[in-house]
């Protein structure tokens, strides 16, 4: 019987047995008050339990004043350098961060030009894939999701590694730099075997250029005529270096640290965090946004009218609008609470890509649901803390103006994170500590074993 067949013939089973498993798999949410159990690993107020140390990066959205926490305008640090400084005061048209801002996370100074030109050198000669790994990997059986696409081929990597268990920090580091590099390939040629295959398009792979930056070569990759602009090669820069790295407890970094410090090979425990990135409540958040935009658009004439955008949030928040959960997607931060450093600089870039491509109708209409947002977000739910655009709300968008296929928004957030990753991965390694293991309560009484032929 073919696989189809046989799953379409055990779905009645398989719901009931599913409708079993809910039923033994519920908890009383009251007993997570009762016991004190931070659900998430956060408190009420959002703040993350303390689990680790770290420094690589630092996320700040409060401070002390007289023993009482206070929310600030967030900011975001790679190694001590505020990242909007990295970013604003680099910003000549022909400077591309992204190569920089890795040397920066992995070796915890910034480079200087001899450093940072042997640097990019080393990313330059490690862009590239085993011999006939595109042909024999990346197309067979291609995914209709990147991200599985990505994992796959991260695993696969394994096999094509002499010493893939060496887990020494340099056998480490250049397992690290060698995905680095990687993983825009690795990405790229992945939606074009999908688009290929499933989408009946035509299949063109380009080969990188070792004289282009990591942003310019995906663009390069990317496009059939492998054509771009300064600007839109700048933009996606920014866009790498906001989302490379956001402190250890982040979940698909935290994922990281712990099947690290498992002792488990580099290539399982990057696919462990692609995994976790995958998710809709990580990395995928910016296909909501767009999409959520894309019903505001259809359903609002007046993309100008406060009235009739602010009528549409207001049906979002109350399940009436989109797909009715009840979110305004790309508002709000679980760390964050005036705003997010990383929207607040992208911002700017996004808005000059917005002019030099005619969206500037479309960017309006983002920076009134910006603006309107909090406000009727206040009136509606109970707030702990304030609400403001996270880096998600306008990612997509600057995509979506880059033309990005959408299958690709969270394998370029992989891109910028493998960075990230692999700084985590390697002070994990040098900590050589224990192998995580916290505690759960378990609150199922004992009961006495009831042999099967006496069972009711």
């Amino acid at each position: 019987m073919a696989y189809e067949e046989l799953t379409n013939e055990l779905t009645p089973k398989l719901n009931e047995l599913a409708e079993k498993s809910l039923k033994s798999s519920y908890i009383d949410p009251e007993l997570y008050t009762k016991y004190d159990v931070k659900r998430g690993l956060r408190d009420l107020s959002g703040r993350g339990v303390l689990v680790g140390i770290t420094d690589i990066s630092e996320v700040c959205s409060t401070k002390t004043v007289n023993g009482e926490r206070i929310p600030i305008d967030g900011q975001l640090y790679y190694r001590g350098y505020n990242v909007r400084d990295i970013i604003t005061k680099s910003r000549d048209a022909d400077h591309f961060g992204f190569e920089e801002c890795a040397y920066l996370l992995l070796f915890g100074e910034l480079p200087d030009e001899r450093d940072l030109a042997e640097f990019q050198n080393i990313l330059g000669d490690y862009r590239s894939l085993p011999k006939n790994f595109v042909r024999d990997v990346i197309m067979k059986k291609p995914s209709k999701d990147i991200m599985n696409s990505l994992s796959r081929s991260v695993l696969t990597l394994y096999s094509y590694d002499d010493n893939a268990d060496d887990t020494s920090p340099t056998n480490v580091l250049r397992q690290c730099i060698q995905l680095i590099s990687m993983f825009p390939l690795l990405s790229v040629y992945g939606y074009q075997a999908y688009r290929h295959y499933h989408e009946s398009g035509s299949l063109i792979i380009h080969q990188p250029k070792q004289e282009l930056s990591t942003a310019e070569n995906i663009l390069h990759c990317l496009r059939d005529d492998s054509k771009f602009s300064q600007l839109e090669a700048k933009l996606l820069d920014v866009a790498l270096i906001l989302h490379m790295e956001h402190g250890g407890g982040n979940n698909s970094t935290f994922t990281t640290h712990l099947v690290s410090s498992s002792g488990t090979d580099t290539y399982s425990a990057i696919a462990a965090a692609l995994g976790s990135l995958k998710g809709p409540k990580h990395g995928g958040a910016n296909i909501k946004v767009v999409k959520m935009f894309e019903d505001l658009k259809k359903n609002v004439k007046d993309w100008s009218s406060e009235e009739e955008v602010g009528a549409y949030l207001e049906a979002l928040l109350n399940k009436e609008a989109f797909d009715k959960a009840g979110l305004i997607y790309g508002m709000g931060h679980a760390i964050y609470s005036i705003s997010d450093p990383r929207a607040v600089t992208f911002k700017s870039f996004v808005k000059a890509l917005s002019e030099e491509k005619g969206y500037e109708k479309e960017y309006a209409l983002y920076s009134l649901v910006e603006r309107l947002a909090p406000e009727i977000i206040a009136k509606k739910r109970k707030m702990y803390k304030g609400v403001s655009p996270n880096v998600d709300f306008y990612s997509g968008f600057a995509y979506q103006m880059l033309g990005l296929p959408i299958e690709l928004y969270t394998p370029l957030f992989a891109i910028a994170r493998i960075v990230g990753w692999s700084a985590h991965r390697m002070e994990e390694i040098c900590h050589n500590g224990k192998i995580m293991r916290p505690a759960y309560m378990t609150v199922c009484e004992h009961k006495e074993y009831v042999p099967i032929e006496e069972r009711e």
